[in-house]
């Protein structure tokens, strides 16, 4: 008798392990538990720990309440501008409801990362490109409230939506390198010209400073001469002013102490010839106003026009009613 009631106290023992070991569920911090009995969902959210399920009866569903972070594909698309331009983007979101996460969509998932990617090409053609590259703040929001739309029925709550990446043509991307050099380049000029413009007032005010005192712009020269003596160098350019040379040469001292007069032209004197080459002598010395001075004639006797004419050598002309010599 008393092993019989032993017998059957192992068999209850073992049938109450068994049981227990088939029933017993243990769910996770992060995990909630959905219990459904001969298909039909049971009210009430298994908690994390220990719990129990009839065997064969019930089925436990386990839905993970942590963060899912699921990265879009990149989407291909054309921009209200008509670019085309190649953009991918990141979905943080979780479940807030296990029950309708299981209930209401076959796959939360697969949905939530189909309706981010039409999402995506949705935002991509209503957007510019300047949108796409400098606003994203404002995209991501957009983006965000167009997939939590319809996950709040699903019993997901989109967490975040990120932006990834814009990919656009070469073409594109040599053509906005040019313009952002062109532009670069627009204001660097504007910035020198400023610069000049600066520094043409402070010469101009400078230079009206050292107009009253004149030993100011020599003492600039020798600043000058000493900032470049200060380098390693073999030449030393010194700038002189021409008006010092002009002073000196006025201020300076003529012979015999009586100021310079201006030159008068020398007479031309012409040099005697000599000889004629028949022996004979030739003209006298030129005079002072260039013609041949006097000298004899070809016979030896001295030249009577000389000394000019004189009052008896003068031959009376024919009278009136003779005739004149033939």
């Amino acid at each position: 008798m008393v092993q019989e009631l032993l017998t059957a106290a192992i068999a209850a023992a073992a049938g109450v392990a068994v049981y227990s070991g088939v029933a017993a569920r243990v769910v996770r911090q992060y995990e909630r538990g959905v219990v459904f009995r001969f298909g039909r969902l049971r009210e009430g959210i298994r908690g994390p720990g220990f719990t129990m399920v009839l065997p064969f009866v019930d089925r436990l569903r386990k839905v993970n309440m942590q963060i899912v972070t699921m990265p879009v594909p990149a989407q291909e698309g054309i921009t209200r501008d008509n670019v085309t331009v190649r953009v991918d983007a990141v979905v943080y979101f979780k479940v807030v409801d296990p029950a309708n996460a299981i209930i209401e969509v076959e796959d939360y998932r697969f949905a939530v990362s189909q309706m981010a990617q039409t999402s995506l090409r949705s935002i991509i053609g209503k957007s510019d490109l300047d949108d796409l590259l400098s606003n994203r703040e404002q995209l991501n929001q957009g983006l965000e409230l167009m997939i939590d739309s319809p996950a709040v029925g699903w019993g997901v709550q989109i967490d975040r939506v990120e932006i990834k990446d814009v990919s656009l043509p070469e073409t594109m991307k040599r053509s906005m390198a040019r313009q952002a050099e062109a532009d670069r380049e627009r204001r660097a000029r504007v910035i020198n010209a400023d610069a000049e413009l600066q520094a043409s007032k402070k010469l101009a005010e400078a230079a009206a400073v050292m107009s009253e005192q004149p030993a100011a712009l020599q003492l600039r020269l020798l600043q000058t001469v000493v900032a470049v003596a200060a380098e390693k160098n073999s030449t030393l350019v010194l700038p002189f002013p021409v008006e010092l040379l002009r002073f000196l040469e006025r201020a300076a001292p003529t012979p015999g102490g009586a100021a310079p007069t201006p030159e008068q032209p020398n007479p031309v004197t012409r040099p005697d010839p000599g000889p004629a080459l028949d022996g004979s002598p030739g003209p006298g010395p030129a005079s002072p106003d260039g013609s041949p001075g006097p000298g004899p004639t070809v016979d030896g006797s001295p030249d009577p026009a000389a000394d000019g004419p004189s009052r008896d050598s003068v031959q009376p002309g024919p009278a009136p009613d003779e005739p004149a010599a033939g």
